[in-house]
């Protein structure tokens, strides 16, 4: 019989949700603009079994994966797990069999040396293919019309590593999918590969080198001619996983370095030129974008660890206002001689995360910018609990070429989830479109779908669409028109 935690990861609005559905034409305020032909995917961890050692992090959850079809001014909702291979076993088992976040040495013997993926970091869409993707394991493949899962891919067997990113990006000229994975040869690895994968998804390129000291590399960049790899020490040893210590911890006396890759189908591993700045924190990366010799990469930078959760690897205890994260642009040139960055700038005095783009203007110069933002001038009544454990109480666009900013904020009772921009349409101008993202309801224990005009977020969203079950906490999601996924309305 399960009994799930009393903790803050598996109670109020983080109580796991364990549902699969299909809920045709969801009700909805305000309207969805007809010519919206596609669907918004997202994945959200969502534990299948109580966790094997008595409680765990969201992070290690089940992904889950949600499809929002968006067809004829109406929303229809699929939802259903991504199958990966501790999911089959566990669901075999009818218990949990995988121990701690990334600790192998947790795990039930029967699953030793099976992959560990979870596919609930990422739902993003290629060559007419659903990846579902934690960046610890290969991409996991789904039909994105039904959702049913085929299985994890090496390409053809052209992939030799064992991981690949949650963060895949398409390079607007080419349509080629660049990823990476890190810790490919197993657990802690420093080794990392670079990959290309085709539009119609053969893996072309793999490129093998090592990272300065292993660290979680969650995120990255491109420009037409590099890849840019950002190294932040949340990093982690045997030891630790031995004494059942968080994978990984944070380790403020280690410099950060900024890795650039040439893009070239010749490049290797000599070809890497490291950066190296002052200790920070940083995640998710907004763009990059090429200047002359200067190369200009945009994230969010906070002074110290922004994961309690992972905490300091030396005992220090979490500090809050240095998690504080502002969107930040660090410049290096190429022309120098030298290891140190041009200079880090700080873009924006709104706090905040989960930065997107118009993903069209991927390694290009770009003007629109939107991110979650943490507005602590706003009233909060968290009833019903913190879904993510920071709050997210605001939508806010960065106009790069203006300086302005707008925001909506979605008041006490509410947090929000991850934004995405959809476009208009293929040629439409950058920013013309829309951004639509999922509200979490905390009173009401239930979440609402928002869509808003891109360029005019501070008007609110111009249709909400309601979700009759509750959304867990998801991390991140993409759009995909009917023609990108061979979906059409029946």
């Amino acid at each position: 019989m399960a009994h799930f935690p009393d903790t803050p990861s598996f109670t109020g609005f983080n109580t796991p949700t364990r549902i699969e559905a299909d809920i045709a034409d969801l009700d909805m305020t305000g309207a969805v603009p007809p010519e919206l032909d596609g669907a918004f995917y997202r994945v959200q961890p969502d534990p299948q079994f109580p966790p094997r050692l008595g409680d765990d992090i969201a992070f290690n959850g089940d992904g889950m994966i949600t499809m929002f079809r968006f067809h004829d001014g109406q929303v229809d909702f699929r939802q259903r797990w991504a199958k990966t291979d501790k999911w089959k076993l566990e669901q075999e088992a009818g218990k949990a069999l995988f121990g701690a976040y990334r600790n192998p040495l947790t795990d039930d013997e029967a699953v030793q040396g099976k992959i560990r993926g979870t596919a609930n970091t990422t739902a993003f869409i290629h060559g007419g293919k659903l990846y579902a993707l934690k960046e610890d394991s290969p991409a996991l493949v789904m039909d994105p019309a039904t959702l049913e899962t085929d299985g994890y891919t090496w390409f053809d067997g052209a992939m030799t590593g064992q991981t690949f990113t949650a963060h895949p990006k398409i390079d607007p000229a080419t349509g080629d999918m660049i990823a990476f994975g890190y810790a490919a040869k197993g657990v802690l690895t420093r080794d990392m590969t670079y990959y290309v994968v085709s539009p119609d998804g053969v893996l072309k390129q793999e490129l093998w080198f090592e990272v300065p000291y292993y660290a979680m590399m969650h995120d990255f960049a491109i420009t037409p001619d590099y890849a840019l790899f950002h190294v932040v020490p949340s990093t982690s040893n045997w030891e630790r996983l031995e004494q059942g210590l968080p994978h990984f911890g944070f380790d403020t006396t280690l410099p950060v370095y900024l890795g650039v890759l040439p893009r070239r189908a010749d490049a290797t591993a000599a070809d890497i030129r490291w950066f190296k700045r002052d200790n920070c924190f940083a995640s998710h990366v907004m763009n990059a974008f090429q200047d002359g010799t200067k190369i200009h990469f945009d994230t969010p930078e906070a002074k110290n660890n922004m994961f309690p959760f992972f905490p300091d690897i030396h005992g220090a205890p979490f500090n809050g206002p240095e998690s504080a994260s502002f969107l930040t642009r660090w410049t290096v040139d190429m022309a120098s001689n030298g290891e140190d960055f041009a200079s880090v700038q700080r873009l924006t005095s709104m706090m905040g995360e989960f930065p997107r783009i118009d993903d069209r203007q991927t390694g290009l110069p770009y003007r629109y910018g939107w991110l979650l933002v943490i507005d602590p001038t706003k009233p909060v009544e968290l009833k019903g609990g913190s879904p993510s454990g920071m709050l997210m109480n605001t939508l806010g666009l960065i106009d790069h070429q203006t300086g302005a900013e707008q925001t909506w904020w979605c008041g006490p009772l509410s947090s929000l989830q991850e934004p995405c921009f959809i476009p208009r349409s293929p040629d439409a101008a950058e920013g013309d479109g829309w951004i639509v993202q999922v509200c979490n309801r905390l009173e009401e224990h239930r979440s609402d779908l928002l869509l808003f005009d891109a360029l005019d977020i501070v008007k609110g969203p111009i249709a909400e669409i309601r979700i009759p079950i509750r959304l867990r906490f998801g991390l991140h999601g993409n759009w995909a028109t009917a023609d990108q996924i061979g979906l059409a309305v029946a």
